[in-house]
């Protein structure tokens, strides 16, 4: 079974631009982790403040490990988080006997 995280961040009144190039820079090393399945950043077409980001790694280990790296403590703890007016996440293992192969 994988495990997902459904991350969902509303940027304060202008700063969604921001808040979009810290996404984009925590994408590929991020997809590069070697726990991680599915990285896939999305912004709203009906409210550009807000962005949802799919996450899916191979265990829940492997997403402390995206939690404690070097690019997430740079690019969302130090630059999109911050700019943030909320922050939610909700986790999910997948209900798939094996998750798919790792790329």
């Amino acid at each position: 079974m994988s495990y997902v995280v459904i991350a969902k961040w509303i940027a304060r009144d202008g700063h969604e631009d921001a808040v979009a190039e810290a996404i984009r820079k925590l994408i590929p090393p991020s997809r590069a982790e070697s726990g991680c399945l599915e990285y896939r950043a999305h912004q709203s077409v009906s409210d550009s403040l807000v962005f949802l980001l799919y996450e899916e790694y191979v265990d829940e280990a492997a997403y402390g490990a995206h939690a404690e790296s070097g690019h997430f403590a740079r690019h969302a703890i130090g630059e999109g988080i911050p700019l943030l007016k909320a922050r939610e996440r909700e986790f999910y293992t997948s209900m798939d006997a094996d998750p798919p192969p790792v790329p």
